[in-house]
């Protein structure tokens, strides 16, 4: 609640959300967005497999750029995945309206196996980024949301849990 009454509840889904999210489900888009935002990621293969209002699920494949010497996805590849997974549905949210800062303030991670294969990370926390989002928007100050990217691989066995925090402040 704000003193004026309580925060409006972010749109679920708005045509500058619906344009970005197609724009990222392309895949020559998605492909020059990475090579000039993103070019790790780009390096590594990440792909943008599935991009709803709600969840979004990015894909890391096992290769020789992702590998680490145990003959597994290098963590870090799979943080890279993971942070994407929440960060397209920050960046659909944030980009739908007046300017906001976003920033990642914490990460958490549970390796549950070795990750070998197509692992997919999927995020089905932005309504909660939306909600984050528009109460920022609403009141000036910053909120914080913790989304939490599970990777699973092929066989959907849980490779790895991650809670990445998200900081966001209108600006």
């Amino acid at each position: 609640m704000t003193p004026t009454g309580p925060v409006p509840l972010a749109s679920t889904d708005t045509p500058p959300m619906v344009a970005f999210r197609r724009s990222i489900l392309n895949p020559l888009k998605l492909r020059l967005f990475m090579l000039r935002r993103l070019p790790m990621a780009y390096l590594a293969g990440l792909r943008v497999q599935r991009f709803t209002a709600h969840e979004a699920s990015v894909t890391v494949p096992f290769k020789y750029l992702t590998q680490n010497p145990f003959r597994s996805i290098y963590f870090a590849c799979l943080a890279m995945a993971a942070e994407l997974a929440s960060g397209v549905q920050a960046l659909m949210h944030v980009s739908s309206g007046p300017p906001m800062s976003m920033l990642v303030t914490g990460m958490e991670a549970t390796f549950k196996k070795k990750a070998v294969g197509l692992i997919t990370f999927t995020c089905p926390d932005g309504a909660s980024i939306g909600q984050a989002v528009a109460e920022s928007r609403a009141t000036g100050e910053g909120r914080t949301v913790v989304a939490t990217s599970t990777g699973l691989d092929a066989a959907g066995e849980v490779v790895a849990v991650f809670r990445i925090t998200w900081s966001f402040r209108a600006r």
